[in-house]
């Protein structure tokens, strides 16, 4: 257990949490993953039933996690599933989250380089930010969740300004034809809409820190259905501004979207600076979480080693791993495989030992 008392964390810094770690690198390219598996604007029906069953997954890590307050996972899990499971499960979960904090390490390393630095190499970007990161890191959960609460309203209000300074731009007739996706086209657009909506497995080892879960699950659903809209509108401005074809070959369309705002009197001449700057923020506070979960979970199973020693031995450990793709295609394919990770880690292992804890009637100490 972190050394930080419970009360120092409240349900709101946890809600903000999980929007936090949703927004991440997704909102750059979702739209161009639905627009290539899906027709005309059909992939909001994919988005909407992918919140429906990420919403009914987030319920699932809440409830379990809820069921024992103030008890890390190992320790739970210990009495579901024994402790050599349990042990073996967290150590899982500290390495998908150095995979996860590794990637977006990457990502913002290549998207600065291409965007704003193309002098200079990614790997000096990715480890100026990694460095940033680390200092966050050494500090303490706390602090980490904070930024999020001075972070996260800004994040927001760019994220929906963009689709309302790009009204003016959308095109009708780029919504049609609609409903003429098949149904493997919608369940293809679902799993990239699923991806986009990982992140949420935090949850399984913050709310240790809480004093009281009583509005964890509540938060923790309205936490994913901010999340919902705002992948909701920036799809559809996307798809309604460029057009399905169009978005399929953009790489990064949201930012593309930023380019398209034209701010009267030219205050701002480049909008989308001030979309990247945000979006910075976004992947410092995801990779500054995934890397501090990372920490945590090691920590519960390595309880004899300082929190300092598991952040300088993963520091390069995350460096390495992020530069293990040679280029953007099979950045893009780690990305994949980080979500596929997500998936396992997030959705099947909760819900299994839910179930379990079921079986076993382990009603927990609620």
């Amino acid at each position: 257990m972190s050394p930080l008392q419970p009360e120092e964390i409240s349900y709101k810094e946890i809600v903000y949490a999980i929007v936090s770690m949703l927004i991440g690198a997704g909102i750059l390219t979702l739209p161009r993953s639905l627009a290539e598996e899906t027709k005309a604007v059909d992939g909001w029906i994919s988005i909407l039933i992918a919140g429906v069953i990420a919403a009914f997954f987030v319920w699932v890590v809440a409830k379990l996690a809820t069921k024992f307050p103030q008890t890390t996972f190992v320790d739970y899990a210990a009495k579901i599933v024994t402790k050599p499971i349990a042990v073996a499960l967290t150590f899982l979960f500290a390495c998908h989250f150095i995979g996860y904090a590794a990637y977006e390490t990457r990502v913002v390393g290549d998207i600065t380089v291409l965007y704003l630095f193309d002098r200079t190499p990614n790997e000096v970007v990715a480890l100026l930010f990694l460095l940033i990161v680390i200092y966050a890191v050494y500090g303490s959960t706390f602090v980490i969740l904070r930024l999020n609460l001075m972070f996260l309203p800004i994040i927001l209000f760019i994220s929906l300004l963009i689709p309302v300074l790009n009204v003016g731009f959308i095109e009708l007739d780029n919504a049609k034809p609609i409903y003429t996706s098949s149904a493997i086209d919608y369940l293809q657009g679902i799993k990239v809409s699923a991806f986009s909506l990982l992140g949420f497995e935090i949850l399984l080892f913050y709310i240790a820190f809480l004093k009281t879960t009583k509005k964890v699950v509540k938060g923790s659903m309205m936490g994913i259905g901010l999340t919902v809209v705002i992948y909701l509108v920036i799809y559809l401005t996307v798809v309604g501004v460029f057009g399905n074809e169009t978005t399929k070959n953009l790489w990064n369309p949201t930012i593309e979207l930023a380019k398209e705002v034209q701010i009267p009197g030219e205050f701002f001449e480049r909008f989308e600076s001030i979309f990247f700057t945000i979006w910075i923020m976004t992947l410092f506070n995801t990779t500054a979480m995934a890397f501090d979960v990372a920490v945590i979970a090691l920590k519960s199973i390595l309880p004899k080693i300082k929190r300092t020693i598991l952040i300088s031995v993963l520091s390069p450990i995350i460096y390495m791993i992020a530069f293990f793709p040679r280029n953007m295609v099979q950045v893009e394919k780690m990305g994949e495989w980080m979500s596929y990770s997500g998936l396992f880690m997030s959705m099947t292992v909760p819900l299994l030992i839910l179930i379990i804890a079921k079986i076993r009637r382990i009603q927990g100490n609620e």
